[in-house]
């Protein structure tokens, strides 16, 4: 009697834990998100659009096939490369995007008023910044543009490197008449003169290459913090609500970080994906010769130099007038998916973690 009231109860106590386990399995189908949305630069290239990183996490990380396995539609959300901080700060205001790739400013101006997204998976130290003047101009060096009307697209992550180089020769954006356009104007007004400097990325080799600009300073050899970093940012929410999704999407990323760091790939990643939105010759005079190596240039790792960068670009967004509150960096950094996403590709040991490198003072180089 004994035994036959015992095996009912364990038979009942299987069936309980079965029932819940239905119901927990339901449960977390019905949280999961239908569409995860992802804003990228965008370029409109001869009528049609194109998307930076898209077919690269597609076909070597696998990003939208994981997500269809779990009924998730994927949505890229274009972000004109003419404003891709404003516009995709908008975006997470106004809550229309989940992740966004983009660079290491625009967010920490994005989080000053409330904390919005966080960092959940860095793409390295892996953008040159460049300054270019007309190519009939006699300036050997900033110095040289002191007074000088300067294009450069305030709020942007190339913002904080200019302030860099400046500081570096003892001279802060005050110094200088500082014309704020996008990339695009500034180009126009280098080479129609109306400026006398452009500071922006590697199209700075496009207007070389037209005959209408000089380039006579870039990051290419200069301290590694001033490159550009940035990566895959999410929403507090989504990441709240949806951690398991947000794995999937790093390692998706990190896996693509790990594909496109070994120098056998390199080829391919500049003439399958980069050269999409610029001329490959660009391309590689961008990433050849650059003091960073290539493999460094696509870690995702969270250390002490990631760290230092974040601080100091949240110490120079306050002092030069960007934001008004200061950001908490610890709030902004959240290593915990990528060192997940690196266990399960197995390459733990591949990217090297660094300590903080001497400061560069860019909170010095107020407007």
């Amino acid at each position: 009697m004994k035994v036959n009231v015992v095996y009912r109860l364990a038979i009942l106590a299987a069936s309980v834990a079965a029932f819940w386990a239905f119901v927990a399995q339901q449960a977390v189908a019905e949280e999961a998100p239908k569409v995860v949305r992802i804003a990228v630069v965008a370029y409109n290239l001869a009528g049609k659009t194109s998307y930076m990183g898209v077919d690269a996490v597609n076909n070597e990380g696998g990003l939208e096939q994981s997500l269809a396995k779990k009924g998730i539609k994927l949505e890229w959300v274009p972000a004109s490369h003419s404003g891709v901080g404003p516009i995709i700060n908008e975006a997470f205001a106004n809550g229309t995007i989940d992740f966004a790739a983009y660079g290491d400013l625009p967010p920490i101006i994005l989080n000053a008023a409330k904390p919005v997204v966080q960092l959940v998976a860095p793409w390295g130290s892996n953008g040159n910044s460049y300054l270019v003047v007309p190519a009939n101009s006699t300036a050997k060096s900033i110095l040289d543009l002191k007074g000088k009307r300067i294009a450069l697209h305030r709020g942007r992550p190339w913002e904080a490197t200019f302030a860099s180089l400046a500081a570096s020769q003892g001279l802060t954006l005050k110094d200088f008449k500082i014309v704020n356009v996008n990339p695009q104007v500034g180009a126009a007004a280098l080479a129609s003169g109306t400026v006398d400097g452009f500071f922006s990325l590697n199209d700075a080799y496009n207007l070389q290459d037209k005959g209408v600009g000089r380039i006579i300073w870039s990051t290419k050899t200069s301290l590694t913090d001033q490159k550009l970093r940035g990566g895959i940012w999410a929403t507090n929410d989504f990441v709240n609500k949806y951690p398991e999704i947000t794995q999937l999407v790093v390692n998706a990323y990190v896996k693509t970080s790990y594909w496109a760091s070994q120098e056998a790939n390199r080829d391919k990643y500049i003439k399958d994906y980069l050269s999409q939105v610029q001329p490959e010759s660009v391309v590689r005079r961008d990433y050849e010769s650059d003091a960073v190596p290539w493999k460094d240039r696509w870690s995702p790792v969270y250390d002490g130099v990631l760290t230092a960068h974040y601080q100091r670009l949240a110490a120079y967004a306050k002092s030069s007038g960007l934001i008004r509150n200061e950001v908490s960096v610890q709030q902004l950094l959240n290593p915990r998916f990528v060192n997940q996403a690196l266990k399960d590709l197995g390459i733990e040991h591949y990217w090297v973690a660094r300590s903080a490198p001497p400061p560069v003072n860019v909170a010095q180089a107020r407007n």
